[in-house]
């Protein structure tokens, strides 16, 4: 089987061309994005035919589970479609400064624009489709009545956390700090987060420090992952929370370990992500290894 290992601001995927074969791909995608005995990555991304878009894209996190969605995954599947012609009169349609495509997720039809140098796309746009905030829809179990949550209190090993709810298409949990985001032990409050009781279907953690009305700084543990060094949906959840909270300016540069992403935002219509992506390597994976 022929996969490509792409990465956005180093969040890694492993992409497969699945429109003509079928596999276990839970297990596959536990075998193939292992670090040690594997391919090493985030997540396996397939390419599979779309009967309402130009491709569907489905998405397997490195513990074996489904993901609805990952922008930065997203970004990665439209240069590998574009890249290897998975989609009909592509080498026509590649001439164009930019190119347009739209990607059928669990989340629903996301729209993406691939800035072209020649054949090549080096930079990606998402449109992230609408934040979603009622408790049912994160989905959350709690009630509240205000909506949009965005100081919900919760306390983890004796630490108190301020959480923004939203779904960006998956859920997000959001903690505005005061201090540095790199002394924030996110290795253990992490994990208890993303599993607590309150996320009937898990959650993605994120962190960030207000920086200025342009900058956020901010780590992510993504569910189903752990800590990674972007994440294009933890992103957009950070920028929407810092914006309702009067904190940022409706364009803001979210930056991580992995680089920087530009989320906007105008508090009406889409989320929008921004950022490069870039090819790592491609390969053969053998049967036996899975």
């Amino acid at each position: 089987m022929n996969f490509s290992k792409l990465q956005a601001t180093g969040n890694d995927f492993i992409l497969v061309d699945a429109r003509t074969i079928e596999g276990e791909w839970s297990k596959l995608a536990r075998a193939m994005c292992d670090r040690h005995f594997g391919i090493g990555a985030d997540g396996l991304i397939l390419a599979q035919d779309s009967t309402i878009a130009d491709l569907k894209m489905r998405i397997f996190n490195s513990d074996g589970s489904e993901a609805e969605v990952s922008g930065n995954g997203l970004r990665c599947f439209a240069k590998y479609a574009i890249e290897k012609s998975l989609i009909g009169k592509m080498s026509s349609r590649a001439e164009l400064s930019n190119l347009y495509l739209a990607i059928e997720t669990l989340a629903g039809v996301r729209k993406v624009k691939a800035y072209m140098s020649g054949n090549k796309a080096n930079r990606v746009e998402v449109d992230m489709g609408l934040p979603q905030f009622q408790p049912e829809q994160v989905p959350v179990k709690i009630k509240v009545d205000i909506i949009p949550i965005l100081d919900y209190p919760l306390v983890i090993d004796g630490k108190e956390l301020t959480l923004a709810l939203l779904s960006m298409g998956n859920p997000h949990a959001v903690s505005f700090l005061s201090r540095p985001i790199a002394d924030f032990p996110l290795a253990e409050i992490g994990p208890k987060v993303e599993r607590h009781p309150m996320f009937p279907q898990r959650t993605n953690f994120e962190v960030a420090r207000v920086l200025s009305r342009e900058k956020i700084e901010a780590r992510v543990w993504e569910r189903g992952v752990g800590e990674t060094l972007a994440c294009g949906s933890g992103a957009c959840a950070i920028a929407v929370a810092a914006q309702l909270l009067d904190y940022v300016e409706p364009q803001v540069d979210i930056i991580l370990k992995g680089g920087t992403l530009t989320v906007s935002w105008d508090r009406v219509g889409e989320v929008l992500l921004t950022g490069p992506v870039e090819e790592v390597f491609t390969g053969e994976w053998f049967e036996g290894k899975s």
